[in-house]
């Protein structure tokens, strides 16, 4: 009997965790009382993961290990602990759930994973996601003007899990039956959305002003970051890391010529508005400067982890003002 391990990767996370959800709510129906487990490989180890797996629990008949994430096992040991689970266990009450919003993870540990067990989660197509939303709104019992729909494809991170979560504020704040204008959004979302890595990324490869201003409302949102529940700097700095290696990919897909929709999509530029954030961002860094930014970002990250909390607002400060003024070259003071 194989291992039970799953690999699903691709920018589609809402379906990914339906997905996952799926294999719970079987386990649960075939074993009874499981216990599930969630970790983030680029926060934890995967031997910390691996022992939850090969100990067996006193109160349960079955476990679940979600590991999101998952490109982020790269070290040779770490990737070497997770082959060597998936070829050896043979229990079908232990079960293994690597995720990741990339396209691929580390090639050893994809082909230990039964074909049968992987699936990318593509992006929907711009029109897929107009379907998506009209169907989502009339199923909670209300409307949508197509130019709120278009607002909503704009402001909010393209794949369902974040359509979902965003969309179903107005169902709280509106009656039954009210038609969601452009207004309605822009007074939602505008004041409600929460800033991340992404839009913290959005920003600094805004087309509009001068670096200088895209510096002080970058600083503004890594602030706001900061003093959120998701302030995570090592999140912060793999949020960045993510869309950053994305512009490199960018970068090699256009030097190839192959910007037709197929090669876009199946590279994870599916929708318009990310093809757009990514053709600006490649007017700002050079396919260069974004693999030295990449590099400034890896040193960050060994930094922060060696040096604690003291100094993580101004390392991180300082990294911005190193991507948006000078485009991944290293300072050695902070300049004003």
């Amino acid at each position: 009997m194989a291992a039970s391990v799953y690999l699903f990767t691709g920018p589609e996370l809402g379906e990914q965790n339906d997905a996952v959800q799926k294999i719970k709510t079987s386990l649960k129906k075939q074993f009874g009382e499981t216990e599930e487990y969630l970790f983030y490989a680029n926060e934890s180890s995967s031997a910390e993961f691996l022992a939850v797996l090969q100990n067996e629990s006193l109160f349960a008949s079955a476990t679940c290990v979600v590991v999101k994430n998952a490109d982020s096992i790269k070290k040779k040991d770490e990737v070497a602990q997770v082959v060597s689970w998936i070829e050896s266990s043979s229990s079908d009450t232990n079960v293994l759930i690597l995720q990741s919003d990339e396209i691929s993870v580390d090639s050893k540990i994809e082909k230990a994973v039964p074909p049968a067990n992987k699936k990318v989660f593509w992006e929907m197509f711009e029109s897929d996601k107009i379907a998506w939303i009209k169907s989502f709104f009339q199923k909670n019992g209300f409307s949508i003007t197509d130019d709120a729909l278009q607002l909503i494809l704009d402001m909010i991170e393209n794949n369902t899990a974040s359509l979902k979560a965003e969309c179903s504020r107005f169902f709280i704040l509106f009656p039954q039956g009210h038609s969601v204008s452009a207004d309605d959004v822009d007074a939602v979302l505008s004041h409600s959305r929460e800033e991340n890595a992404f839009s913290l990324f959005a920003e600094m490869a805004s087309p509009s002003g001068s670096p200088q201003e895209r510096l002080e409302k970058s600083l503004e949102i890594l602030q706001k970051i900061r003093l959120s529940k998701e302030n995570s700097s090592v999140m912060i700095i793999a949020g960045l890391t993510s869309c950053f290696r994305k512009l490199s990919l960018w970068h090699k897909i256009k030097s190839e010529g192959k910007t037709d929709d197929f090669n876009l999509k199946i590279n994870g530029f599916s929708s318009k508005k990310m093809r757009n954030q990514y053709f600006s961002a490649s007017k700002i860094w050079t396919s260069g400067q974004t693999v030295a930014i990449l590099a400034l970002l890896g040193s960050l990250d060994i930094n922060i982890r060696s040096s604690g909390s003291l100094m993580e607002d101004v390392f991180l400060q300082k990294v911005l003002y190193e991507i948006i003024i000078k485009k991944g070259a290293q300072s050695a003071v902070y300049e004003s």
